[in-house]
Formats: C-alpha cells, sequence, structure tokens
C-alpha cells in the first residue's frame, strides 16, 4: 500500500465489509527545493519517509522518530491513547525507526537496528506479537526476525527479513493473504512459500505482491478481478504466482483491488480492477494482466490507494490518477482521471504514498505534504477539512 493503506465506503469483499489500509515507502533522490513558509507558531517536522493509511498517516523525521496523526479509534498511532491527532504525534517511546507502513487500524514500523514493531488493532493478529490484542504502543513482532522492511495491509503484515531476504506475513489469511499454503490466521510471522529471496513485499486488502533480488514479480491471495496478474480470475492463489510476461520488476504496490508495478526500465504497469480509471491506460476495464500507465513517464516508484494510483517520475515529479471524488490525485479537482495528472503546486517529491483516499509526500527539502480526504485529519494540517491540492504537514 504502502504501501496499502485505505479507507472507502463499504464494499462487500470475500465475504467481508471492508474498511482498507496500506503500504511502506522507499526513498528516492531528489532535486533540491526551498521550503515553503510555514506556520510560526511550530517548527515543521523534516521527513526522511510517509506512508498513507486508512484514515491516519504516519512518517519518519530525520532523526529517526516515529510520528503519527489522524484516526486513533484502535490506537494506530501508538501514542498510548485512542485519542485523534490533527497534527503529527510522536509514537510512545524511545525507539528509533528508520521505516514505518500505516495500514487500515494498525501501523508497523523497522527500527535503525532492523527489530519490528506494530501497535493498533490485533484482532486479527496482524501486530506480529503471538497475540489478538489491541496494543496503544509499539509491540514487538514475535520470531526473533530481524527485518529490512515491513508493510501494514487491511487485517495483515508482511514483510522482508535482514540479512537473507525472507517474505514473512502474518495476520488475517481467510484470502489466502499470507502465502503460506493455508487459509489459517496467523499471530506471529509465517514463511511465505517457496523460499525466494524477496527485495520488497506489499500487503494489501485481501492480496499481497512481492518483488524477489531477481526482479521477478509474485502476487498470492485473492484475485476475482485479476489482481494477482498471472493472467486468471481463480478466486484465490494460497501461494505466490508469478505475474504474466518477462518484465522484470523493480517495485509493486497492493491496492484494494488493483496492483501496480515499477519495471527496471522505469516504465509503470497496473492490473486487476479498473473501473475507477485506476490502472491509468486511458480505460475503465478489468485486467489480469500488466497494462501499461499511458503517458510515457519514467517512474522511480508508483503507490497504490483504495481506487486510485500515484507515483513520483524519475524526475521527482508526482501524478496520479482514478478515483478523485475527495481530492486525493492532487491537482486541484474531484474530477476522476483516466491516466495520470500532475499533483499541484510544481514541487519535487522524493517520496509519495497513497492511502485509502489521501496522498501524502515529501519533498527534497524533507517537507511533508499531504491532499484528499480529511475527515480524520489524516492530512495533519490542523484542520479536518478535505484538500484537494498538497497542503504542508504541521509541526507537532
Amino acid at each position: 500500500m504502502k504501501n496499502i493503506c485505505w479507507t472507502l465506503a463499504p464494499v462487500l469483499a470475500a465475504g467481508l465489509l471492508v474498511t482498507l489500509g496500506c503500504r511502506e515507502d522507499t526513498t528516492s533522490p531528489t532535486a533540491p527545493e526551498t521550503a515553503p513558509a510555514l506556520s510560526t507558531t511550530s517548527t515543521p517536522l523534516s521527513f526522511i519517509q510517509v506512508s498513507g493509511g486508512g484514515r491516519h498517516t504516519c512518517g519518519i523525521s530525520t532523526d529517526n522518530r516515529a510520528y503519527c496523526w489522524g484516526s486513533n479509534t484502535s490506537g494506530q498511532l501508538g501514542d498510548g491513547t485512542t485519542t485523534q491527532h490533527l497534527v503529527p504525534f510522536p509514537v510512545a517511546g524511545t525507539r528509533r525507526f528508520r521505516q514505518v507502513s500505516a495500514g487500515s487500524d494498525h501501523s508497523c514500523g523497522v527500527t535503525t537496528d532492523n527489530r519490528a514493531y506494530c501497535w493498533g488493532q490485533g484482532a486479527s493478529g496482524q501486530l506480529g506479537d503471538g497475540t489478538s490484542t489491541e496494543r496503544l504502543t509499539p509491540v514487538s513482532v514475535a520470531g526473533g526476525h530481524l527485518f529490512r522492511l515491513v508493510e501494514s495491509g487491511q487485517f495483515h503484515t508482511c514483510g522482508v527479513s535482514y540479512p537473507d531476504n525472507k517474505a514473512y506475513c502474518w495476520g488475517y489469511n481467510g484470502s489466502d493473504e499470507l502465502g503460506d499454503g493455508t487459509s489459517t490466521n496467523r499471530s506471529a510471522p509465517v514463511a511465505v512459500s517457496g523460499g525466494r529471496q524477496f527485495r520488497q513485499v506489499s500487503a494489501g486488502a485481501f492480496h499481497t505482491c512481492g518483488v524477489t533480488i531477481l526482479d521477478k514479480a509474485f502476487c498470492w491471495g485473492y484475485n476475482r478481478y485479476g489482481q494477482l496478474g498471472d493472467g486468471s480470475t481463480v478466486i484465490r492463489s494460497p501461494t505466490p504466482s508469478p505475474v504474466v510476461g518477462t518484465r522484470r520488476f523493480r517495485q509493486v504496490d497492493v491496492g484494494l483491488y488493483h496492483t501496480c508495478g515499477v519495471t527496471t526500465g522505469d516504465r509503470a504497469f497496473c492490473w486487476g480492477y479498473g473501473r475507477n480509471g485506476q490502472m491509468g491506460d486511458g480505460n475503465t476495464t478489468v485486467s489480469s494482466s500488466p497494462k501499461a500507465v499511458a503517458g510515457g513517464f519514467s517512474f522511480e516508484r508508483v503507490t497504490t490507494g483504495a481506487y486510485f494510483t500515484c507515483g513520483e517520475t524519475t524526475l521527482n515529479r508526482a501524478y496520479c490518477w482514478g478515483s478523485n471524488v475527495a481530492g486525493q490525485l492532487g491537482d486541484g479537482t474531484t474530477l476522476t482521471r483516466l491516466t495520470p495528472v500532475a499533483v499541484a503546486g510544481g514541487r519535487f517529491y522524493s517520496q509519495v504514498s497513497a492511502g485509502a483516499s489521501h496522498t501524502c509526500g515529501k519533498t527534497g527539502a524533507a517537507v511533508g505534504y499531504c491532499w484528499g480526504e480529511n475527515a480524520d485529519g489524516q492530512l495533519g494540517d490542523g484542520t479536518t477539512t478535505d484538500r484537494h491540492r498538497p497542503v504542508a504537514v504541521a509541526g507537532p
């Protein structure tokens, strides 16, 4: 989801009512940019990474502190309370983080010494601490594994271990999204079947995808709309299935019912449910195999929301496409876009992350911006007003 992390209108999937969350995000170099003037009443945070969730957002500051803001009904902000915060609030404890991922109602992160922690809703085991207990502050993921990264989905979490690059997942498994060959929920990490070495994984609502160190993309879990990209709509795959074609992928990101990825040649492709234009190919169709995103852009990475997609180009410009009812495309409108449109403001972004119906990003100057739905304060600007253009994340 980041990458996957979303809130949306109720959708019935796999017999469950979806209110969805996401995805994890790496950074890339960018051109320098002068930070805009912010409120003089607080000092703005500088971010190395941001992650959009269901109705909340998290980020890592340049001094490796984790902050979250927005909805906190299940303790997903990690501050020891269930109090909503409209501006960034520090995650409890003295740990230093280097990566964070906001899910639907939980969050996870990796510390600078490669330890994984999670907090928030844990009813399906998605915190990975061996229980199904809600946690208001970070708890250690069980199993003694070290991790390069973790990715929070809706009711499950996945990660890539360090230093052996194995994929592990935990949490809800009713749609086979853990990839261990079963449909059994797991409250602690289990190895994804196949023994492959992964560079990156992305956990969504009911499916998961990843890219191996050999640049091959695999997906597993729910597949009604072809979101596994294996050329079929077989309802579920309990183990990793290769994405069809000979393309080599550098990165993939999982949305609600669609998936997108970037090849080693910097081209973006999407597959799965595309009725809202989230495929970016100019159509509103469903496809079980990858379709090229229109426009000829060279992308560094992509990030998928519930019914939309964004990405930053190799020139560090942000583009989005798909559903735009809350302004989550950031182009100043609420018009659905079937092909990429530039995020307003002309800023250079080194990383963007799509949540359910909002998007956040960080500039080369390490300034955080968000846009889209803001009913729970997930944009971090101190208000609950939806924004159709990027607004700066306020200081704590």
